[in-house]
């Protein structure tokens, strides 16, 4: 089997990805129609009613994180998953109804998505570690790598599936379609052989457990620039649905389907991102700040973007670049935390990482709607190139960071922090002095 796809040769982790596929596509394609109602349907074009949707989505993650790492830790993953995807169902089963019953209001939005936003601070962390009891420890890069392909496998088809829905029957019946799309988690979890898991050892109820994350977190400066980059960069730089929705109907005069298309054609790039993800065996925090950097690059070419077309090309290599970013994180701090942390750590990571959203949505809203699309997407863009550069910064002048260049086997310069660097040299994947 190719390295690029080795995990997909465990059963259970098969059943997982092509789960994780199908419940990713209807999440995809709920966030377009989502946006799309509240954009078309329940206010004339507000670029704040949408940041405020997607602020109360994200709070929960922001305000809850810390508990829901440590019920991550404590109980079984599977059964938190079927949970939370069955809860998610039902979300979307209401917001049909009221959508076909001619009863919606906008509140109504804001209500389910707070709901959705605190299904998803459990659901995030939980199916971001049980990926570590699918694979082996050596296979959980590559694994992380996959189920980023997968979620961009559905990118692609999830944002052009709602977008036809839409203009065919309505937004109300893409949320009856997803009810039945959330239950694949549900089933594939049910279907997974428990002997095939990779052994994991749950935390007992004790005091002072989410101090002890924390803990642990403060004493990881890798982790914490990790944070730091992913938080700045998702609070002001990852509202593409936001943006892109403004771009399309305010700038480039469009409707839903290419609206919709804009989110599948970012989803090329960040694709190819995920698949290139998949094939690293050790991800570093400078791909991080690295990735972070052409992001923000990009972004600002979207905002100059002259017409429909040239920002739909240039959507690729932005998914690229943010896709790196985000399995980059994703991959160091899982494959370098202790296993008996896993589930506090990602939940502190998450809830920087999409917690951090309700605060920037609807500032960059606010600026959609007072100075216009291409400026949302400039200041996105801006803050995640001034977070690259800084964090660049304090990496070279606090961790010793050493720039090698490798003559002989003519790689690249490269970037090594001690922590790094050490890992490097005990796999002999490292420079030598």
């Amino acid at each position: 089997m190719s390295q690029t796809f080795e995990s997909l040769k465990f059963f259970n982790y098969r059943l997982w990805f092509s789960a994780n596929i199908v419940a990713s596509t209807g999440m995809w394609m709920q966030r377009v129609a989502q946006d799309w109602v509240v954009l078309t349907v329940l206010t004339s074009g507000s670029g704040t009613a949408i940041g405020i949707t997607t602020a109360l989505q994200f709070l929960p993650i922001l305000l809850f994180s810390a508990w829901a790492g440590v019920i991550v830790d404590r109980m079984d993953r599977r059964r938190i998953i079927q949970f939370t995807q069955g809860m998610t169902g039902l979300m979307s089963l209401i917001l049909g109804v009221l959508l076909l019953t001619g009863t919606a209001q906008l509140w109504h939005v804001y209500v389910l998505a707070f709901l959705g936003g605190i299904l998803s601070t459990v659901d995030a962390p939980a199916r971001q570690t049980f990926v570590s009891q699918l694979v082996p420890l050596e296979f959980l890069p590559n694994a992380v790598g996959l189920n980023s392909a997968a979620f961009n496998v559905a990118r692609l088809l999830g944002p052009a599936l709602a977008g036809l829905v839409i203009e065919w029957v309505g937004p109300g019946w893409v949320f009856i379609v997803n009810v039945m799309l959330f239950a694949a988690p549900v089933t594939a979890v049910a279907l997974m052989k428990t002997s095939l898991f990779t052994p994991t050892k749950f935390v007992k109820r004790e005091k002072g457990q989410i101090r002890e994350g924390i803990k642990y977190v403060l004493g990881r400066s890798d982790i914490i620039v990790i944070m730091v980059v992913a938080g700045v960069v998702s609070a002001f730089t990852m509202n593409f649905q936001m943006t892109s929705a403004v771009m399309a109907t305010e700038v480039y005069g469009k409707g839903a389907g290419e609206y919709g298309m804009l989110g599948s054609v970012m989803a090329i790039g960040s694709l190819a991102g995920a698949l290139l993800a998949a094939r690293r065996k050790f991800p570093r925090v400078r791909l991080v700040i690295t990735s972070a950097f052409f992001f923000g690059i990009f972004n600002i070419l979207l905002g100059i973007a002259p017409t429909y077309e040239a920002f739909a090309l240039l959507s690729i290599p932005t998914g690229l670049a943010m896709l790196t970013m985000i399995t980059a994180a994703n991959a160091a701090i899982q494959i370098s935390t202790d296993p008996m942390m896993r589930g506090r750590v990602m939940s502190l990571y998450l809830m920087v990482f999409m917690g951090s959203t309700p605060i920037g949505a609807p500032i960059i809203g606010w600026i959609a709607d007072e100075w216009g699309g291409p400026w949302s997407l400039a200041v996105g863009g801006i803050s995640a190139i001034v977070v690259a550069v800084g964090a660049a910064l304090w990496a070279i002048k606090s961790w010793d960071v050493r720039f090698e260049t490798h003559w002989s086997s003519k790689k690249p310069i490269t970037m090594y922090g001690p922590r790094e660097r050490a890992r490097d040299l005990e796999a002999g994947d490292g420079p030598t002095d």
